[in-house]
């Protein structure tokens, strides 16, 4: 039998449900809040972190919005103090991605 379209493969496998491939698995809206990003070396003997301040949400909130920035970034992190801590100098990846997050950004 020869496929037409992706409905013909439906009526193949009857009991199939259409997934959502690209489909994001979380989406935040910034709301257009400000957040300010900058690079510090203070205290962690030279090596660089990006910190995103200005983050006003519940504890369970950072912690998402921090899973999101390492996995776009491909760097470790962590929230400290209400900031999110990025490793390395990532200011231009972390900004790109809270712009896409509806965030007002200041470098």
């Amino acid at each position: 039998m020869k496929l037409r379209s992706l409905s013909d493969l439906g009526q193949l496998v009857p009991n199939s449900k259409p997934s959502r491939i690209n489909a994001p698995k979380f989406t935040h809206d910034g709301k257009c809040k400000t957040v300010r990003i900058f690079l510090d070396t203070k205290g962690r003997k030279g090596k660089s972190v990006t910190i995103v301040a200005g983050l006003q949400h519940n504890p369970a909130t950072m912690e998402e919005i921090e899973r999101i920035l390492k996995q776009y970034c491909g760097a470790g992190g962590t929230v400290k103090e209400g900031n999110i801590e990025i490793q390395g100098d990532q200011r231009v990846r972390v900004a790109e991605k809270l712009k896409e997050m509806n965030y007002i950004v200041m470098v």
